[in-house]
């Protein structure tokens, strides 16, 4: 389906769930992937939330490679309410879930090769929330709206798009009943179902895309659910 053969992908927060698997079908097809992770196993440990770590990171795969041709900037930011949420705590959330994004960017903006592209992994959340989820849900809709203005800046050079996953199952869980039936493709998603879209996006069958996001959520975000539908019952 696809070819990266001789290309470089940059995967943060690659060390697990759906940055594992998007790290996992690049290496499938034949890219050198360069996993960014604050835990292990990745290929650079380090934490995004700091400027002199994104600066060895790209110092790091340009040395090895001297190019980059797909950025996949997937790492979560950390989830805090307005009850619980110090200011330096919603801070750090943007400083990974923004920040970092847009700093990688500038740093390989001259190194991307022809067919380049950056994906941002974003969120149902950027259009949806729960209560007590505002650094999340503020850094997810923020990635959201950077995608569309570096995909104006990086215009003819690197295409960039985003993808906002849906309620996605990193621990390979069985989920049935309402669980499954809020998703009208009855089912909770996958990190595969995420992971095949990234490839897709950096492929040249995408290659007249841009500036897109895509939210891959099962029909979630689409199917209006009331007290008793689907098994769902709201209680106070």
């Amino acid at each position: 389906m696809f070819d990266f053969k001789g290309k470089v992908a940059v995967v943060t927060g690659g060390a697990h769930g759906i940055g594992l698997c998007i790290c996992e079908r690049f290496k499938e097809y034949g890219a050198d992937t360069v996993s960014v992770d604050i835990n292990e196993p990745c290929t650079f440990k380090g934490d995004i939330s700091d400027k002199d770590t994104l600066e060895k990171i790209a110092e790091f795969v340009v040395e090895k490679y001297g190019k980059i041709d797909f950025l996949i900037n997937n790492a979560p930011p950390p989830s805090f309410g307005i009850e619980n949420a110090g200011y330096e705590d919603f801070e750090n959330a943007m400083r990974i879930g923004v920040t970092a994004p847009f700093y990688l960017s500038k740093l390989f903006s001259t190194y991307f090769r022809e067919g380049g592209a950056i994906v941002n992994i974003s969120s149902s959340r950027d259009r949806m929330s729960q209560p007590g989820t505002e650094s999340y849900t503020a850094a997810k809709g923020g990635i959201s709206a950077l995608t569309h203005a570096l995909a104006i800046s990086f215009a003819g050079r690197v295409r960039v798009n985003s993808v906002s996953p849906g309620w996605i199952d990193t621990c390979n869980n069985e989920f049935g009943g309402a669980d499954a039936l809020q998703q009208p493709v009855g089912r909770v998603g996958k990190p595969l179902d995420i992971a095949n879209a990234v490839l897709y996006l950096c492929s040249d069958m995408a290659g007249f895309i841009t500036g897109e996001n895509i939210c891959i959520d099962g029909g979630m975000t689409k199917q209006m659910i009331y007290h008793n539908d689907y098994g769902w019952k709201l209680e106070k």
